[in-house]
């Protein structure tokens, strides 16, 4: 089986405070999003040998994700991360030593045919799977990095080297302000052109929550996009993947930028209508997609 893109980093189960549970991790979520719009994804992550890596393997089976990438690692528990809602925005409490920190260099897929390596920064945060990323970086494979900025998980020198590999980009607004070489200024447009020039990147997008997003691509404009007011947040959990999900798609597809950015917000705006970062309902995607290919019609 050829894969369309290479997905690594870490799978988990998000516990809200009412007591529910929702697999999650951006990973795992985007090719969630994407095995639904029809592209193929090898998946690359860890597990525990527990009851929770049981309902994920099933579930991704029914899903027909494919499962060669995940590896099993019986001494560590499954991912798990405690969710807070303040306001409607999220809070996480990101547990230490989990299978996903432990993915093994040993026991990696081929990813010859994937055209783009996609990786959070939040899954290199451990030495382990550090050095397995560093093997997939052998094959020489146009990188996406998704900026997860999780304190203490997290520092500016390696995160500005992990930007300064990739091609592609995606960060939220509270990111750019800490990462940006330009800090005395608060206007977003400079302070994501200069970290756009800092890396050399392609793409870099800048996630803004109720405001939208902004873009940066290769013409070195600007473009904005802004969300639609009529809809009802039921919370912001996995916005930003749904996003991330949206502009890989546009990338595999060689859509421009401005088509992207636009479908992007689009997707953002479905999922925070739901609870939790995806859908199992695949009619939820259907009709989303079916609308994309039906002709640049705006919905919510």
């Amino acid at each position: 089986m050829k894969h369309s893109l290479a997905i690594f980093g870490e799978i988990l189960f998000d516990h809200f405070p009412d007591g529910t549970q929702k697999l999650g991790g951006a990973p795992f979520n985007i090719a969630w999003h994407l095995q639904a719009f029809h592209i193929l994804p090898l998946l690359i992550s860890g597990l525990g040998d527990d009851a929770p890596a049981y309902k994920i393997q099933a579930m991704m089976s029914h899903w027909g994700l494919e499962t060669t990438g995940i590896q099993i690692h019986p001494q560590y528990p499954t991912g798990k991360v405690q969710v807070l809602l303040e306001q409607g925005e999220p809070q996480f409490n990101i547990l230490p030593e989990q299978a996903y920190d432990f993915i093994d260099a040993r026991q990696l897929p081929d990813i010859a045919h994937c055209k783009i390596l996609y990786h959070g920064s939040l899954a290199l945060r451990h030495c382990v799977a550090r050095h397995a990323f560093k093997k997939l970086l052998d094959y020489q494979k146009p990188l996406f990095i998704d900026v997860n900025l999780r304190s203490p998980w997290w520092g500016k020198r390696e995160v500005l080297h992990y930007l300064q590999q990739a091609r592609w980009a995606k960060l939220n607004e509270e990111e750019l302000h800490l990462l940006s070489p330009i800090t005395l200024s608060h206007d977003l447009a400079q302070k994501a052109i200069a970290l756009y020039q800092l890396c050399h990147l392609d793409w870099l997008v800048v996630t803004l929550g109720k405001n939208g997003a902004l873009a940066i691509g290769h013409d070195k404009r600007i473009y904005w996009v802004k969300p639609s007011k009529n809809i009802t947040v039921v919370d912001t959990v996995g916005a930003g993947d749904g996003f991330c999900a949206l502009l890989l798609l546009g990338l595999l597809n060689d859509w421009p930028l401005a088509k992207t950015l636009k479908y992007a917000q689009q997707f953002a705006q479905k999922i925070v209508q739901i609870h939790g970062g995806i859908c199992e309902d695949k009619s939820f995607y259907t009709q989303f997609y079916q609308q994309i290919l039906l002709g640049n019609r705006d919905f919510v």
